[in-house]
């Protein structure tokens, strides 16, 4: 029996995670854009029980966008039938809860249907990964900014000034990211980066001072950083730290 056991260890571990990359898509980042607007929102607009089916709605979603748009990559929607069939009720139950409660979000579908047609056509073309759609994704995922003050029963405009600095910081995530990944030697790309760092700086100082010491942080992790040999991981790490500086210089301004 312990024989057994032993032997069955070392097949059971890679079998759980090709299950667990069958459900759970293998974009460690992008759970930062999902989160730290959120919580943002959260900081900003204050607390709803609403919010609660709302980050339901938000993740589930994300799923369901990433396993359809996976199907309009590869043309093999039975390949991933039962996520998107999983995946779009949970969206659409959780959906209805926050609807129902706040009418008024539907007036911000729009923006969030207007990404996914872009991000549809990028997938279609098999260049989903280009820097535009990765804008578009990135301004798409601020969104929820506004729907988290809806939901809290403040106006949407209310969290503009969060959310204009999270969509500073994360474009210049994605920035960053290139230029240490993909774009890796690309001294156009560098400097684009950290011309664009510099001019977050001066915007979101301009908006608080109390911005001022994380996106000076932001800059020279996108000066600095790209000319040292970084592995994903440590690049996942310095963005964990570099989203929570920016949650913290959040919740100071508010």
């Amino acid at each position: 029996m312990s024989l057994r056991s032993s032997t069955d260890r070392p097949s059971a571990t890679p079998a759980r995670r090709r299950r667990r990359r069958q459900w759970v898509p293998p974009q460690h980042g992008a759970w930062a854009m999902l989160l730290v607007p959120y919580l943002g929102g959260l900081i900003t607009a204050g607390f709803s029980w609403v919010q609660l089916p709302l980050l339901i709605a938000w993740t589930a979603g994300y799923m369901l966008s990433y396993f359809t748009l996976l199907a309009v990559k590869t043309h093999r929607l039975g390949k991933v039938r039962e996520q998107v069939t999983v995946y779009g009720g949970v969206t659409l139950a959780a959906g209805l809860t926050v609807v129902i409660a706040r009418p008024h979000v539907l007036l911000l579908a729009p923006g969030f249907a207007v990404a996914l047609a872009v991000n549809g056509y990028f997938a279609s073309a098999r260049h989903d990964r280009a820097l535009v759609n990765g804008l578009v994704s990135v301004f798409a995922a601020m969104l929820i900014l506004p729907v988290v003050a809806v939901t809290a029963g403040a106006a949407p405009w209310s969290v503009s000034e969060t959310f204009l600095v999270t969509l500073l910081y994360f474009t210049g995530s994605l920035l960053f990211v290139r230029t240490t990944i993909r774009e890796r030697g690309n001294r156009t790309m560098l400097a684009v980066s950290v011309g664009f760092h510099v001019a977050a700086l001066v915007v979101a100082t301009a908006l608080s001072p109390l911005y001022a010491i994380a996106f000076a942080a932001f800059l020279v992790r996108a000066a600095l950083l790209p000319r040292r040999p970084l592995t994903p991981k440590q690049i996942g790490l310095v963005e964990m730290a570099t989203s929570a500086l920016l949650l913290g210089s959040v919740a100071f301004a508010a």
